[in-house]
């Protein structure tokens, strides 16, 4: 496996986990329904400025026609209802459980990944999975349940997750794509929706300093992490990436350990032993067997290895890596593989 995809997944993780204990810094200054519309805004303007400088101007996004139902499908479920059913869950339910059943996101978005989507799912994958979310499970788990008022609330928050894992899955289909125009895109239309939710209910924004470090935290937990998300899809597939992702929980911990003073328990290292070992067989997969790749088109930054074997209708300088339109003509062999963008076929 090109561990360069995994590293990616994992640092997606550490930026989003590390951002919540500075969230934690900001809540009772903030509304809660701002903070998630500012970081949500500080992700979306954050990369958007990013693109402008590394393009040094404006560039089409670069999907084809066929892939925008995709991305506006990943933003809806992702940067609309998903926000709006947290924060209705979160008003009707305690912070433990809702901790708890947010690791349910890695679970359904596995489960879609395999169900409808067809990618393989080996016996480790399957075992490291449920490792590393039972190693949030462990983490979040604090006890008590006064907060809980009915059904109604978790109920919402599953629905969140349903949400984000649909949104994980439908961002796999266009994650050969920009990634920061995606990861732009839905924190853009997912800091607008919430933003305007809670002035609707009375928010006001808060004095500039504190402003600029809301935007940073967004930026940095929000949106370079779902920049890097996407480019782990890539070469992970959704189910990998989203177990990859759910050590986020156990780094936001080990942050608040480190930065906040906060004191370790006994399942904050039980939860690190199953994380530990989750990624660990992840790692150590191992997955070949003769398949078929059917013509296809896309656009993506390659070298000409054994998948980019194309002409070129441009004059070619020889540099590698590069990125242009090209063409996959049919073929068959047999190597070492996982479900990149390159080897979505069934089992």
């Amino acid at each position: 496996m090109n561990n360069i995809y995994v590293i990616r997944a994992l640092l997606a993780a550490a930026l989003f986990g590390a951002s919540t204990p500075f969230a934690k810094l900001l809540v009772g200054e903030i509304s809660p329904w701002l903070l998630a519309g500012l970081l949500y805004l500080g992700s979306g303007l954050g990369l958007a400025v990013v693109r402008l400088v590394r393009d040094r101007g404006w560039t089409p996004s670069g999907l084809a026609n066929g892939e925008w139902p995709w991305l506006l499908g990943a933003i809806f479920f992702g940067g609309v209802l998903g926000p709006l059913a947290l924060m209705f869950g979160l008003t009707r339910t305690s912070g433990s459980t809702a901790s708890l059943l947010l690791n349910l996101e890695a679970v359904l978005t596995a489960v879609i990944a395999w169900v409808v989507f067809k990618e393989s799912a080996g016996r480790r994958i399957v075992l490291g999975m449920l490792a590393i979310v039972a190693g949030g499970v462990v983490l979040s788990w604090s006890g008590g349940d006064a907060e809980t008022r009915d059904g109604v609330g978790p109920l919402a928050i599953v629905v969140a997750c349903l949400c984000w894992a649909i949104d994980n899955n439908l961002t796999r289909r266009v994650s050969a794509s920009d990634a920061l125009f995606i990861a732009g895109a839905k924190g853009a239309v997912a800091g607008s929706v919430n933003v305007v939710l809670a002035f609707a209910l009375g928010a006001s924004l808060p004095g500039g300093p504190m402003l600029l470090g809301t935007l940073a935290v967004g930026l940095l937990g929000y949106g370079i992490s779902l920049a890097l998300f996407v480019l782990a899809l890539r070469g992970l597939g959704a189910a990998r990436t989203g177990a990859y992702f759910s050590t986020a929980p156990f780094i936001g911990a080990a942050v608040s350990v480190v930065l906040l003073g906060e004191s370790t328990s006994t399942a904050f290292w039980i939860a690190f032993v199953l994380m530990a070992w989750g990624v660990w067989l992840h790692l150590t997969e191992h997955h070949e067997h003769e398949h078929v790749h059917e013509s296809m088109e896309h656009r993506h930054r390659h070298v000409h290895d054994a998948h980019h074997q194309h002409a070129h209708a441009f004059a070619w300088t020889g540099d590698e890596p590069h990125e242009h339109w090209h063409r996959h003509e049919a073929m068959v062999h047999k190597h070492p593989h996982f479900p990149d963008i390159h080897h979505r076929h069934p089992h």
